[in-house]
């Protein structure tokens, strides 16, 4: 199968005045505000679809814009690209967000997929009412996933009664497209990985070294066999790009110093009281009197964390992924400048040669 190369759909741009600004805030944790730009949506969206991408993800937390419609915004200014919906189990009835997707799926001809996630921050899904612990959403979680497949799949009123949930005689009076990778699903925990064994079409790896992805790939995927199931593999990757690596490295460098000054000025508590600090936070990864430092940390973490280089250079790391088992992979890289474009459709090229991937429909 080819390697589908995934982007993501932002509701608004990065914030920031300039290119350079926005370039570097990427690497900062996203503040807690965010508006709905329609002419940003459906832009973004056609340029990747320009560009090549094969589908696109569309984020969630508690106080950004609904990503649904976000999605429905985005694939009504596209044709072929597909886009996957982060949606967290326990905001919705299981029946509701099923027929959300069909829906979805149906009006964009058969484009529209859902990420499952249960929140990794306790603080951000009280924020929408959800109190329960981790271990608890986990467990929620897999009784949400048997009302949403049923949902999606039953020709006839269904009945469930159990420990969250109880419906009787729900039907959706449409289905999506058949055919389609409808589930996605992380989680790195034993019940994640089985949950997404269980569930899933997709399972999304977290980023690991290349020994411990080729063995967690083959772990997930026996768990699959398990129950009869193929996963196909997702790793997200972040990309400092330039025409050379040592201009991609002069770049990296560049960024992190503007990332380190932006979010330390008068306004810091705008990413002092971003989500991933929250998960940090109750990781006990950080120390909540420290807010500019757990910043820096982060900026810090996230440009190590990049793959840095010229296109040429990016995709041969790419192509060491796509021999481990990796099967979708979803660039995060900004695209500010013309500049910045012509990088990312180059590196976009590069990752369609036939010795990479053949194509292949969702």
């Amino acid at each position: 199968m080819e390697l589908d190369i995934r982007g993501g759909v932002r509701a608004a741009p990065v914030v920031g005045r300039t290119p350079e600004e926005r370039q570097a805030l990427r690497f900062a944790p996203d503040p807690r505000e965010r508006t709905a730009d329609p002419d940003h949506v459906a832009r973004t969206a056609r340029e990747a679809e320009e560009d090549g991408f094969d589908s696109a993800l569309v984020v969630q937390s508690s106080s950004w814009p609904d990503p649904w419609l976000v999605a429905a915004w985005a694939l009504a200014a596209t044709r072929r690209l597909r886009i996957a919906v982060a949606h967290r189990a326990g905001t919705t009835a299981p029946t509701v967000a099923a027929r959300s997707l069909a829906t979805l799926d149906r009006l964009s001809g058969g484009r529209a997929a859902a990420h499952l996630i249960v929140g990794s921050s306790d603080a951000d899904v009280l924020r929408d009412g959800d109190g329960l612990g981790k271990t608890d959403r986990y467990r929620r979680a897999d009784e949400y996933l048997e009302g949403f497949r049923r949902a999606l799949s039953e020709r006839q009123g269904f009945d469930h009664e159990g420990e969250f949930y109880c419906v009787r005689d729900a039907l959706s009076g449409l289905r999506p497209q058949p055919g389609g990778e409808l589930l996605s699903f992380g989680g790195s925990s034993p019940v994640g990985r089985d949950l997404a064994a269980r569930h899933a079409e997709v399972y999304a790896i977290p980023p690991l070294p290349l020994p411990a992805t080729r063995r967690t790939i083959a772990e997930i995927r026996s768990a699959a066999a398990a129950y009869g199931r193929t996963l196909r593999i997702w790793r997200h990757i972040t990309v400092v790009l330039d025409a050379s690596d040592e201009e991609a490295e002069a770049r990296a460098r560049r960024i992190t110093r503007d990332a380190l000054c932006l979010t330390s000025g008068a306004d810091s508590a705008r990413w002092t009281e971003a989500v991933q600090l929250d998960r940090d936070r109750e990781r006990g990864r950080a120390d909540p009197d420290q807010g500019r430092a757990q910043v820096a940390a982060y900026v810090r973490r996230s440009i190590a964390g990049a793959y840095v280089g010229s296109p040429e250079t990016v995709a041969e790391r790419i192509g060491l992924l796509r021999t481990a088992g990796v099967d979708t992979v979803q660039l995060d890289t900004a695209v500010e400048t013309d500049q910045d474009r012509e990088l990312r459709r180059a590196l976009v090229t590069l990752l369609k040669r036939p010795e990479l991937a053949r194509r292949r429909g969702w």
